[in-house]
């Protein structure tokens, strides 16, 4: 029994064949809308690429990009296969390519969907390498001098600033690696080189943090050094009083920056989703019924049209049957070839042409 069959008459065959040309216009719009999210992510990415360790993290702008150009081809095929067939006659043209083009369209539609997905699923690859990324990058914060690293210390304190955060997972980060250039350390100073030698490493290692941690809006002026010492300061204890730097971490800051992008732009794949599954269904009762119509030679009669021409069930178990029956279609069972008739049976005489024969004996 067919699902969902619905019949056609001339007229709605018709007014179907133009509604599905112009959606399919409409679709290429919405491949060049995929192709631009997809752009855009992967600017969006290339903006932070110094604080982001090299991984998968382009598979998602990569996939976008890929989607939205097919996409537009074939919505372009699909839109001249809709028009041509409002006639009979231009659709015996498109007669034999129309089912191979729903199937790549329905395969196509599944990979807008996974695209979409992954726009959900990206956050933990995108943490992992923002977590490395800063790290590396922040280890690196005093090599001014160095060729290749020269401008990550500008880049941090842009960052810093423009997203209002400090360190990696917070600015006690900073309190763990030497972010002082040792040319600017009075290497005669007994303090510095106390610091120098109090460490394992001999990193200078203080409870301070880069100007760009520093929050303008805070009214008191900003305390970057010692800010675990409450002596230093006056009126200030760091365990009660809120500090007037940025508290949260890049890490988490840039996370969710990238998480709000990336969360719009799966709500829009997942819309052009449906769209495109919307314009498939269309274009097969466009088939089914053109097809029908010509089976039945009444190009001006009605015709029914539907999505399967068989139950769900059925229809699973004949695609699960030619899948299994793929690999086996040059072997000859040696079971039914014992009762073929077709198949050559070798005679058992051993080579002998003469056979005596048992003569029955006479009355």
């Amino acid at each position: 029994m067919a699902v969902l069959k619905v019949k056609f008459t001339k007229t709605k065959r018709d007014k179907l064949a133009q509604i599905l040309w112009i959606l399919n216009w409409v679709s290429v719009v919405s491949g060049i809308v995929l192709f631009s999210l997809g752009l855009f992510l992967k600017i969006e990415i290339k903006k932070r690429n110094e604080v982001m360790a090299k991984g998968d993290i382009n598979s998602v702008p990569n996939m976008l990009i890929s989607v939205g150009v097919i996409a537009c081809i074939i919505n372009f095929v699909g839109g001249k296969i809709c028009y041509d067939c409002s006639d009979a006659n231009k659709f015996s043209r498109w007669k034999l390519v129309m089912l191979p083009y729903i199937i790549c369209t329905f395969c196509f539609t599944f990979c807008i969907l996974v695209g979409a997905l992954m726009c959900y699923t990206m956050r933990n690859e995108l943490e992992e390498s923002l977590y490395l990324g800063l790290r590396d990058a922040m280890k690196f914060y005093k090599d001014t001098d160095i060729p290749g690293r020269c401008f990550l210390k500008k880049t941090v304190d842009m960052l810093q600033i423009r997203f209002r955060c400090c360190g990696n997972n917070g600015f006690r980060d900073w309190f763990e690696i030497q972010w002082v250039s040792p040319r600017y350390l009075n290497m005669a100073s007994k303090e510095v080189l106390d610091r120098l030698k109090s460490n394992v490493d001999g990193k200078f290692l203080v409870d301070g943090v880069p100007f760009s941690c520093c929050n303008p809006s805070s009214p008191r002026p900003c305390i970057q050094y010692q800010l675990t010492n409450n002596s230093a300061h006056y009126n200030y204890d760091f365990r009660t009083e809120e500090l007037n730097i940025w508290v949260k971490g890049c890490r988490g800051a840039l996370l969710d920056h990238y998480t709000a992008i990336m969360r719009s732009i799966g709500i829009t794949a997942l819309l052009v989703w449906l769209f495109e599954l919307s314009v498939l269904i269309g274009v097969r009762y466009l088939q089914t019924a053109m097809k029908n119509i010509l089976l039945l030679g009444d190009l001006e009669g009605e015709s029914d049209g539907w999505l399967l021409e068989n139950s769900f069930m059925e229809t699973a178990k004949y695609n699960i049957n030619i899948v299994k029956n793929l690999g086996k279609a040059n072997q000859i069972s040696s079971v039914s070839g014992m009762n073929d008739p077709n198949i050559d049976v070798q005679s058992t005489n051993c080579g002998k042409t003469n056979v005596t024969t048992k003569s029955i004996p006479a009355a």
